[in-house]
């Protein structure tokens, strides 16, 4: 068997799997098995436990690639045992007992904070849940200034939303306490303040590279920068 690790490339809020079509494809030309399945973007710990069921079941080694949101369940699901190595990109590295909320809330928040627009869900046997979505007119500014204007026309319409609940739910664990870490931070992240990123990052002991000017959707804007990271990782715990 290939002591390759597979790497899991886990998408964060108002995304879906296909905003790392790049770093997928940069990653494939170089060998690396790669998966990237759905974020269900409904609730830290669930969502946390179904990336965690999903590495489990691949065979062999596995390195988690976690973007925004996706940051903070690969903190959760990276104490799966065949998990070796985490990369967070331009994402959330939580703390073990400690919220979103509470982490973004050490730092100035970002643009993002207030261009949310808000609806509701059905919950079944509860009432009526809250999700988020950046407002189309926003989008741009917020999340991809550095893709072009008519991808990003795309990507405004075509957000999956984030269950707002998110931003209090507390992290059940912290995997890069004892297995190692590479965080890419968005020098120009209007999403996620770059300095949270760093924060995290440095905290964590991560091996850290800063792309300057780059958006929160950096995956998109620059897969090989990406993916050169993730590489790194892989070549590390192989």
């Amino acid at each position: 068997m290939s002591t390759t690790p597979t790497v899991l490339l886990v998408h964060g809020a108002f995304a879906d799997a296909g905003s790392w079509s790049g770093v997928i494809a940069e990653l494939q030309q170089h060998g690396i098995p790669v998966v990237a399945p759905p974020n269900p973007l409904r609730g830290l710990a669930s969502d946390a436990a179904y990336i965690a069921s999903a590495a489990a079941q691949i065979k062999g080694p596995v390195v988690l690639v976690g973007h925004s949101y996706g940051g903070a369940l690969i903190s959760v699901a990276g104490t799966v045992e065949n998990v070796v190595g985490l990369v967070y990109v331009a994402a959330y590295v939580t703390e073990e007992g400690e919220s979103l909320g509470e982490l973004q809330g050490r730092f100035p928040l970002s643009p993002l904070v207030s261009n949310l627009r808000e609806a509701t869900y059905p919950v079944e046997g509860a009432a009526a849940a809250v999700e988020v979505t950046i407002k189309a007119e926003a989008f741009w500014e917020i999340f991809a200034a550095d893709v072009p204007a008519e991808v990003t026309k795309v990507l405004a319409v075509a957000q999956r939303p984030l269950a707002a609940g998110v931003f209090t739910e507390t992290a059940s664990a912290a995997a890069w306490r004892s297995k190692p870490s590479w965080a890419l931070v968005a020098g120009s992240d209007q999403a996620i303040n770059p300095e949270v990123q760093r924060f995290g990052a440095k905290r964590a002991g991560a091996t850290i590279v800063e792309a300057e000017g780059a958006s929160h959707a950096v995956a998109v804007s620059r897969p090989k920068e990406v993916a050169d990271l993730i590489r790194e990782a892989v070549r590390a715990t192989s």
